[in-house]
């Protein structure tokens, strides 16, 4: 692969040719710049704290990058400039002096292998990046069960509260372990010291145990919380299965906001929607501010600024895609409508803070 470092002030590129390629490049300076600024340096700043944990901590994502090398350092002090300046990223002329730029073309060969029925893949342009949306489900929810809403998500049993995860991984015959989904979807916590976050539909229950994130909507009066997973029961997911019949199944907590990365449940980074991008963490690195290029269907030019801050499996070897995450919806057709404006491939640029 074509990999792109950073020492000094110099660009030094590796002679070895494969895509995908990052050259040095100018994006637009003209357009509307549309830079959520506050919410870039909110996410700025939780991906800053996950890097300061250092390398040996993480080593999978705490990197300078591995097909694009920018010091980890360099990084950081970009996402410090990104706070310190977050009111005066919509102006393209600063943007201009401060920032270098390197463009990212996509690897067409690993997309091609995997483009058999989706167009998406089979249609990426050679100089573009496909650019997916995401989506935190939002679900009305109900302190109380009612014939809609009869199922609860629960909370970590009791037994286990105090305990670190290696400590309640050594202990087989805590609550957490003994039931599948099924069977607590029969009710085989009732009795048991554990606590109820919210009742929810069978169907917002199934996509909250999917997607690890929840809103939950509990109306007027109490408000909307975030829900995210804390501890499963272990059972391995069953490809076997429909998402329904699994057994696996995850116990919640209450957090403070959209979670991204993270190798541990119990540490992930806080995001933002409108300025997280998910993408190749482990090929990336964790960190990187990546700016998007497009025009709308008036023909305007538009800039979005994001933050490399989460991943999935999908991103595994992956050097053609990046995921937005578009906001909290109730399901795809809001994520369509609430989207619609939003093309399918962008121009990419890695925006890096120059040196002084």
């Amino acid at each position: 692969m074509r990999i792109v470092t950073f020492f000094s002030a110099a660009l030094f590129i590796s002679p070895l040719w494969a895509a995908p390629k990052f050259l040095p490049s100018q994006p637009a300076f003209y357009g509307i710049y549309d830079i959520k600024g506050a919410e870039l340096c909110s996410t700025a700043n939780h991906t800053l704290a996950y890097l300061n944990k250092g390398k040996s901590y993480d080593p999978q994502v705490i990197h300078d990058g591995k097909v694009i090398k920018i010091s980890l350092e360099r990084v950081k002090r970009t996402l410090e400039f990104v706070c310190q300046n977050q009111k005066k990223l919509n102006n393209p002329d600063f943007v201009k002096q401060h920032f270098d730029f390197i463009r990212w073309y996509p690897d067409l060969k690993q997309a091609k292998q995997l483009s058999a029925n989706k167009p998406l893949l089979q249609n990426i342009p050679k100089d573009k990046i496909l650019m997916t949306k995401y989506f935190v489900h939002l679900a009305g929810v109900s302190t109380k069960p009612t014939s809609a809403k009869p199922y609860p998500l629960y909370a970590l049993p009791e037994d286990e509260q105090n305990l670190t995860l290696d400590e309640a991984n050594a202990k087989p015959d805590l609550i957490r372990f003994k039931y599948g989904k099924q069977a607590i979807l029969s009710g085989a916590l009732n009795n048991q010291p554990v606590s109820k976050l919210a009742y929810f539909s069978r169907d917002d229950l199934e996509a909250a145990l999917l997607q690890g994130t929840v809103v939950a909507d509990f109306g007027p009066t109490v408000g909307k919380k975030i829900l995210n997973v804390h501890r499963s029961n272990n059972i391995a997911y069953d490809r076997t299965k429909t998402p329904y019949q699994q057994e696996r199944f995850w116990y919640f907590k209450e957090v403070d906001g959209i979670k991204g990365y993270g190798k541990d449940a119990e540490y992930k980074i806080t995001v933002n929607p409108n300025v997280t991008f998910a993408a190749d963490l482990a090929e990336f690195g964790l960190g990187k501010l990546l700016m998007v290029q497009y025009q709308d269907k008036s023909g305007r030019k538009m800039t979005k600024m994001g933050i490399m801050a989460d991943t999935g499996g999908a991103f595994n070897n992956n050097l053609y895609q990046i995921d937005y995450l578009a906001g909290s919806f109730p399901g795809q057709s809001a994520l369509y409508k609430a989207t619609r404006n939003l093309p399918d491939y962008v121009d990419a640029y890695f925006m890096i803070l120059k040196q002084p």
